[in-house]
């Protein structure tokens, strides 16, 4: 595949990333105006994230990575890539079966592991209850990313892509079915949770299907490459229980302040639109890629596809981390300020999406760098540069809470990423040449740089002209697509005129089409 159908496949897979975060957007706009920032809000965040941490951990972060060079290196080489997927899933649907009935009956002390805060109050109890009935959501979207991996490695990002679109259609129709019919909404959101897990596992099994991968269950054989992918796992494993330590970390710094967990998870809503759409398709899309050119023993196009992704991720998302800067208030005020959630809920919740604004760029880079790592099996060093990342996390977030308050855990996060590209950087030179950024790259990297300070200074300007439109409630909502606008009109001037992008770049791509 050259570079340019890469970033096809990146457009494709993130055009539908889009989609789903707007829809998710707008779930979590319903939430906050049903719930705002209370305590049934808190509960249920905490009772809806525990089985998506362990799905990061399990699949789409220690499984998958694992599982995708493995099986992308079998199909480049024509192996029987079918057999050693069969026996993953069978794998995987095993163990999941287990820690699934587990995780239920111990979900008092997995609360207690997120929240200690709530102890004391109606919270813990509500969060308890919640997660019960929440919990069996991580089997079905565990092997929900494994399929998706698979077919990822096939090139249909779009199929995989499309499907978690599906989980935030069916929350809003349960919120609004809710509301009409006089339920609890904190009952009827945690009832949702594991419907919606059906709803993507049995649309991806479809599509499984279509490009001939029929699972069937059966009991895992400890087979060689069996073995191999459980060795893999071992640190792969361990860095996605960094990453999730520093998820508890930011839930007990929170927890201690009513609202606090529900501003954090407010403001991640926003950022992660960027970061998924952006992050999220260049790793998912260059892992399986760097993968094949490996072991194609093309190192020359390893590495345009790692400079081009790079590039191409970096050209989005620096503007957008500008953006969550500069306009984090209005953009929480607008979207989120109305029912429940109060004007003390979007200064905190503009606060954290600030800052987390900040380390977008960091998170972004962990996307693109990684695969350099995972591609050639590497599971050990990013393990141990997650571990010192995490070491940093909890100093900060422990450390700053008693003199700044919730943000710290906010701050702790950003910093601790940027500190975890530091070390990926510096550990990927000494994979050669093919880990190393080109000309192109370093040239167009200080023009989008730039590009992104006019932009800034653009925003600053049209929100000052434009804040007696977004004080109008009936207005607010234009204001904020004029000041996007804005920031849209100017970062693409700016970007064409000091060449940071060309037309010749979009005419390729558009011939690839």
């Amino acid at each position: 595949m050259s570079s340019r159908g890469m970033i096809r496949n990146i457009l494709t897979l993130g055009g539908w990333t889009l989609v789903s975060r707007g829809a998710g957007l707008v779930r979590e706009l319903m939430m906050a105006a049903y719930l705002g920032a209370g305590p049934v809000a808190d509960a249920f965040n905490v009772a809806f994230s525990l089985p998506n941490m362990f799905r990061r951990f399990f699949a789409e972060g220690a499984f998958n990575q694992a599982f995708v060079p493995l099986y992308s290196k079998k199909l480049e080489a024509g192996e029987d890539a079918e057999e050693f997927a069969q026996n993953a899933f069978s794998g995987l649907t095993t163990f999941l079966l287990g820690f699934t009935i587990i995780g239920t009956l111990a979900m008092p002390l997995l609360v207690w592991a997120m929240a200690a805060g709530f102890v004391g109050d109606g919270r813990f109890d509500m969060a308890v209850d919640f997660g019960r009935i929440t919990f069996c959501y991580v089997g079905f979207i565990s092997l929900f990313a494994l399929l998706s991996g698979i077919l990822n490695a096939h090139g249909r990002f779009a199929e995989a892509g499309a499907v978690p679109v599906l989980m935030n259609l069916v929350f809003i129709a349960a919120m609004f079915l809710a509301n009409s019919q006089g339920w609890d909404m904190g009952t009827t959101l945690a009832w949702t949770t594991p419907v919606t897990g059906i709803a993507q596992l049995g649309w991806t099994l479809y599509a499984a299907r279509r490009i001939g991968f029929i699972p069937r269950l059966r009991m895992p054989r400890l087979t060689p490459d069996f073995r191999r992918l459980m060795v893999n796992m071992g640190p792969a494993l361990l860095v996605g229980g960094v990453v999730q330590i520093n998820l508890l970390v930011s839930r007990q710094v929170a927890s201690g302040t009513e609202g606090a967990i529900s501003w954090l998870v407010y403001a991640d809503r926003l950022y992660q639109l960027p970061l998924g759409v952006v992050a999220i398709a260049v790793g998912t899309v260059l892992l399986p890629e760097l993968s094949r050119r490996l072991q194609a023993g093309d190192t020359e196009g390893g590495r345009e596809a790692f400079n081009r992704g790079t590039e191409f991720a970096l050209l989005l998302t620096l503007p957008a981390a500008v953006a969550l800067v500069i306009i984090a208030f209005p953009i929480t005020e607008v979207l989120y300020q109305r029912g429940a959630f109060l004007a003390d809920d979007t200064a905190a919740t503009a606060l954290a999406l600030a800052i987390y604004g900040l380390g977008l760029p960091a998170f972004v880079l962990q996307k693109a760098l990684q695969p350099l790592y995972f591609a050639r099996e590497d599971t050990k060093r990013p393990f141990r540069y997650a571990v010192w990342s995490m070491i940093l996390n909890a100093a900060l977030a422990f450390g700053l809470m008693p003199w700044i308050g919730f943000s710290a855990a906010a701050w702790a996060t950003t910093l601790s990423a940027w500190v975890m590209v530091g070390q990926l950087w510096w550990g990927a030179r000494a994979m050669g040449d093919e880990a190393g950024f080109d000309d192109r790259f370093l040239s167009r990297l200080w023009r989008i740089m730039f590009a992104s300070v006019f932009m800034a200074a653009a925003l600053w300007g049209g929100w000052g002209l434009l804040q007696p439109m977004l004080d109008e409630r009936a207005y607010r909502i234009l204001g904020l697509v004029l000041l996007v606008g804005i920031g849209l009109a100017s970062y693409t001037i700016a970007a064409f005129a000091l060449r940071a992008v060309t037309l010749s770049d979009l005419k390729a791509l558009r011939r690839q089409r």
